[in-house]
């Protein structure tokens, strides 16, 4: 991006006086095209000698971004413009992949294009099985996930330049369309299955399940509404603005590191359950239920502060509203489980319940804890058989589109550095040392 677009993307507003210590100091103030002004502070130590405190960045503008835009008070979530509601409804996959990529939608014949570059970099090195080999079979499948996506950096030596264009987009193909086959040979190995090769004939979310549920005994054809489904699925979670993955992919990317050790540091992220393991949680949740009757019992422990009983899939770090991706999944779940014949699945009816009380009792609607993607998308991967276990691998291989967006315009920005956040240390000050037989 060049020093003359930022201007223009964000206009300079009225500084932002500040007074420390009796130094009084000017900002600048920025406004983007949407969301609030930003008080551009990166001077604030030269200039006066201190540092802001903000754990979690609460309120910190990490980077400049064109890709995704969140309004949590609305429910509002786009990439590139486009509500997420009508890119699902849509597009596919790797149009919307497309578009985090390159920041318009393809027109018919860049689509067939990218289409096709994305199907001749599914497959993997055959070494890659060796890898899988060294671990236990009962390794939880994102530990294999974070090694797999780092090792492609030693198999693929002509796309590690960073600071060659080229090899920057050579990489983002590479990343987002073998990321499935990883996944898929993940899971494949912790059942004792033979890995599946990619079908070259098929579209990106019917190669992922044939990938996942066919076996070299018979015939398998992937069922097209749970295709679609799946491919909706991987559309609402390609991207999220700076979350915590994310950040943690442009943080790395900031050191100069190559895209596919930073794309496993983003992986390493998102396992964590406050993260991409969120939905996870929900099933365990709604099992733990059990039955319709005894929600009233669990409602009543969620609203005991002392009984440390949580609602999941209810409530996000930044919607304050319905989540707009829960919205699209409510529609696929009833569209996957009438085709499975699961309409009267029991975690659905417990999951209906406690949506309708979540959004009629005044104890959660005055926390603002409103149903979130991950409420949906368990009870989704469950009904199509896919483990629990495997949940945040499929979120990492959408969210790896969004990824490699935000690491390709990180390092196409010129005002990119090396990350390196302050602290307030509350440490001991200077002491002097104590030989040991004196301690």
């Amino acid at each position: 991006m060049a020093a003359t677009e930022k201007k223009n993307a964000a206009p300079a507003l009225t500084p932002a006086t500040f007074s420390v210590a009796g130094t009084t100091v000017e900002f600048p103030v920025y406004q983007g095209t949407e969301g609030p002004n930003v008080v551009d502070i990166s001077k604030l130590y030269s200039d006066t000698g201190h540092f802001t405190f903000d754990p979690g960045f609460m309120s910190t503008a990490s980077c400049e971004s064109k890709i995704t835009y969140i309004d949590g008070d609305k429910g509002i979530l786009r990439y590139r413009g486009y509500d997420i509601d009508t890119l699902a409804d849509n597009c596919d996959f790797l149009e919307v992949s497309y578009l985090l990529l390159n920041g318009e939608l393809p027109n018919k014949k860049e689509k067939e294009a990218f289409d096709r570059k994305m199907t001749l970099h599914t497959m993997v090195h055959e070494q890659l099985h060796f890898l899988y080999r060294g671990f236990p079979r009962a390794s939880h499948p994102m530990a294999v996930m974070a090694g797999a996506a780092a090792s492609l950096a030693a198999f693929y030596h002509d796309s590690l330049d960073v600071n060659d264009p080229e090899q920057r987009e050579l990489s983002a193909y590479r990343l987002i369309a073998k990321m499935p086959t990883l996944a898929a040979m993940a899971y494949k190995y912790s059942i004792g299955q033979p890995f599946i090769y990619p079908q070259n004939e098929m579209g990106f979310a019917e190669n992922f399940m044939h990938m996942m549920f066919a076996t070299p005994c018979e015939k398998y054809t992937v069922n097209p509404v749970l295709a679609r489904a799946m491919d909706r699925i991987l559309t609402l979670h390609a991207d999220h603005e700076q979350n915590a993955s994310t950040s943690t992919v442009r943080m790395a990317g900031s050191s100069g590191a190559n895209p596919f050790a930073c794309m496993s540091a983003g992986i390493a992220s998102l396992w964590g359950p406050a993260h991409g393991g969120a939905n996870e949680a929900v099933i365990n949740m709604l099992e733990e239920i059990g039955d319709v009757k005894n929600i009233p019992e669990f409602i009543k422990k969620v609203k005991d502060k002392q009984s440390g009983v949580k609602l999941m899939g209810f409530g996000h770090r930044v919607y304050k509203n319905y989540d707009p991706r829960a919205k699209v999944l409510r529609k696929t779940l009833e569209e996957v489980l009438g085709e499975l014949g699961k309409i009267d699945e029991p975690l659905l009816k417990i999951a209906i319940e406690l949506e309708r009380i979540a959004l009629s009792d005044e104890y959660f609607i005055e926390r603002k804890l409103y149903p979130n993607v991950d409420f949906y998308s368990g009870i989704i991967y469950r009904a199509m058989g896919i483990p629990s276990k495997l949940f945040t691998v499929l979120f990492a291989v959408a969210r790896t589109s969004g990824w490699i967006a935000q690491w390709k315009e990180m390092m196409d920005d010129p005002k990119n550095k090396i990350a390196r956040p302050r602290q307030l240390y509350t440490g001991e000050k200077q002491r002097d040392f104590i030989p040991l037989g004196k301690r």
